[in-house]
């Protein structure tokens, strides 16, 4: 008895049917197993290379400048360094014409009344008048306070020294002479060295800081790298069971590579 095959090849794996020459008509097809679950999902393909970056967007105008912060506190001064040689003195300009005497102060108190004099050279005798008698000598009285010494008048020719009286009163000081004009004014002596400077003031407190500028506008985006490999497909799952064979004729499966 002769054989037909047929070959189902829309499934994996392939499965052959044998049917004998005499078999009654094909019997409805069973209804379809259960779908097999689905197999492992595939590797992920490699990523594309990044597309080139977007050019930069110009840079939003600068804010305005803060302040300036507060100065920290001063470092330590470094040492002096040594002093330069003087420079050698200019030539003295000439002397100012002498300005107008000032009005004279007004005049001190009167000094304490110096030492008296030595006593002249006495004077030529005169000539002795005739000899008084004697009287009797009265008792000195008490020297006056001594005036404030006037400036010396002209001596004048002294007299004939006449018989010693007794001692008058002193006479009144004579009159303050006037005071001579000042002399022309000194040559101006040389300056005096330059004093050291000063420390330095405290800077100022920092302002705020200026508001930034807009973003500028975003690149375009790389293009998309190739799509990676797709992955293996899961195994099928079972056949379901094979319909009732209408002739009960046995039917013959083949699995495998037919």
């Amino acid at each position: 008895m002769s054989e037909t095959v047929i070959v189902i090849e829309s499934i994996t794996p392939q499965v052959g049917v044998s049917l004998s020459a005499d078999q009654g008509p094909q019997g409805a097809s069973g209804a379809t197993g259960p779908t097999g679950s689905a197999g492992p999902t595939g590797p992920q393909g490699i990523t594309g290379p990044t597309g080139p970056t977007g050019s930069t967007g110009s840079t939003g105008a600068t804010g305005a400048t803060g302040g300036t912060g507060a100065t920290g506190s001063t470092g330590s001064t470094g040492p002096t360094g040594a002093t330069g040689p003087t420079g050698s003195t200019g030539s003295t300009g000439p002397t100012g014409s002498t300005g107008s005497t000032g009005a004279t102060g007004v005049t001190g108190p009167t000094g304490a009344t110096g030492q008296t004099g030595s006593t002249g050279p006495t004077g030529s005798t005169g000539v002795t008048g005739p000899t008084g008698s004697t009287g009797a000598t009265g008792s000195t009285g008490p020297t006056g306070p001594t005036g404030a010494t006037g400036a010396q008048g002209v001596q004048g020719v002294t007299g004939p020294t006449g018989s010693t009286g007794d001692t008058g009163p002193t006479g009144p000081t004579g009159a303050t002479g006037v005071t001579g004009a000042t002399g022309p004014t000194g040559n101006t002596g040389p300056t005096g060295s330059i004093g050291a400077t000063g420390p330095t003031g405290a800077t100022g407190a920092t302002g705020s800081t200026g508001a930034t500028g807009p973003t500028g506008p975003t690149g375009d985006t790389g293009a998309t790298g190739p799509t990676g490999p797709t992955g293996a497909t899961g195994a099928t799952g079972a056949t379901g069971p094979t319909g009732s064979d209408a002739t009960g004729l046995p039917v013959i499966l083949m699995l495998g590579g037919m």
